[in-house]
């Protein structure tokens, strides 16, 4: 087969007829004669690979599907391994990202399909520099992240040497990016973990809408902007940061997040809106006004107390509450079936993204372990931390300045 982009391979080779004739027997090809039928809009978006100062999937509006998976080097791999396996990566995703199949490998799962903004995003562990005897190279913020109170961590689907994180508006678009880079990784990785999550799909709201999570609640709100004057200095190590391979990337905190709803289903509207701060109709704080309206932490009801609550999610998670700390949320939905118990294993793949997680992620989690309202309705399962350098340029793959230097 021709190498056709999936943008433009659409229709059949032939048909049958009723009486069992094969239409295309006399070399008759719909694919080849007819006119190819635009894609839909979702179908046709793509996302560059290269030529970004930061990797896709960062700041790319999230996707209707997405994967999480992390690999571990498998025995006697190192440094050689590890180059060859993201070389084949980066290859790979290069492709996929452009809609394009990616060779006689590729298991056509998405043959038809455009790259429906489909994101490919590579980052390395803490353990991935011992094994590489790249240690001399390894970022201070990848240091272990503390012991929280409320952490009841599975080790087994915690850390990872490599983590990638898959995103596309088309589970068969993303599948197929997730199933190939399996492939790729051959006997230089193992998968250690993989988790898989969603969010609404594109054009499921009369208008572009804040997503919301499992409890209900319209989730992201606060996230920090493109467009505000500090927001690279918040999300991405800066051309002069160190180590210098990481410049232009971010850090990602991953944590499995599972959401007591039993518990929480049983709260009224107004006490779940409580809890988090915000009104669960349309998002907007408890201190009034629209869903973008800042918090008036010092508002006082008719009681003559704070109309956000001292212990709201919204509240204690602030960037003013913990000294301008902030976090580029950019999490997917989970729902792994029904537990032995009868309850829902479901709550939320939360990905946060920050130039160092010790002035981000830490503090915050820290302050919300100590006296956060929604603590009591949500359990994190497993944890990792990832250093996801900056975007590759052209002709390059993703960490090649750090394996090659």
């Amino acid at each position: 087969m021709s190498d056709i982009s999936r943008r433009r391979l659409l229709g059949t080779a032939g048909a049958v007829g009723a009486g069992g004739l094969v239409i295309g027997a006399a070399g008759y090809s719909a694919a080849e004669s007819d006119p190819p039928a635009p894609l839909t809009a979702l179908g046709s978006t793509d996302v560059a690979f290269d030529g970004g100062a930061h990797q896709a999937g960062i700041t790319t509006p999230v996707q209707s599907t997405g994967h999480l998976v992390a690999f571990d080097l498998a025995p006697g791999a190192g440094r050689t391994q590890a180059a060859a396996l993201l070389r084949r990566w980066s290859a790979s995703a290069q492709k996929m990202m452009a809609g394009r199949p990616v060779g006689d490998a590729d298991t056509e799962i998405a043959l038809d399909a455009g790259p429906s903004s489909l994101t490919v995003t590579f980052g390395f562990g803490h353990s991935f520099f011992d094994r590489t005897d790249l240690t001399a190279q390894r970022p201070a913020q990848l240091d272990p992240l503390p012991d929280f109170s409320s952490d009841q961590l599975d080790a087994k689907r915690s850390g990872g040497d490599l983590w990638v994180q898959i995103g596309a508006n088309d589970p068969l678009v993303a599948f197929h990016a997730l199933r190939q880079l399996q492939k790729d990784a051959g006997a230089a990785a193992r998968v250690r973990w993989q988790m898989n999550g969603f969010n609404r799909a594109p054009g499921a709201t009369a208008s572009p809408k804040t997503a919301r999570n499992l409890m209900g609640q319209i989730d992201g709100t606060g996230n920090p902007k493109p467009s505000e004057k500090d927001f690279d200095r918040r999300i991405f190590v800066p051309v002069s940061g160190q180590p210098a391979w990481m410049a232009g990337g971010s850090y990602a905190v991953v944590r499995r997040i599972r959401m007591l709803l039993d518990d929480w289903e049983q709260l009224s509207t107004h006490r779940q809106e409580q809890v988090i701060g915000r009104r669960k109709k349309d998002g907007a704080p408890l201190s009034g006004g629209t869903e973008t309206t800042d918090m008036d932490l010092d508002k006082l009801g008719a009681d003559g107390k704070p109309l956000i609550p001292a212990d709201a999610h919204a509240r204690i998670s602030a960037p003013e509450q913990n000294g301008g700390a902030a976090l580029l949320r950019r999490p997917f939905s989970y729902h792994d079936g029904i537990s032995a118990d009868g309850t829902p294993d479901a709550g939320l793949l939360f990905v946060c993204w920050q130039a160092d997680p010790l002035r981000g992620f830490v503090p915050v989690q820290r302050k919300l372990d100590r006296g956060d309202a929604l603590s009591a309705f949500v359990r994190h399962e497993s944890s990792g931390l990832f250093a996801v350098p900056g975007g590759p340029k052209a002709g390059e793959y993703v960490g090649q300045r750090l394996l090659e230097s």
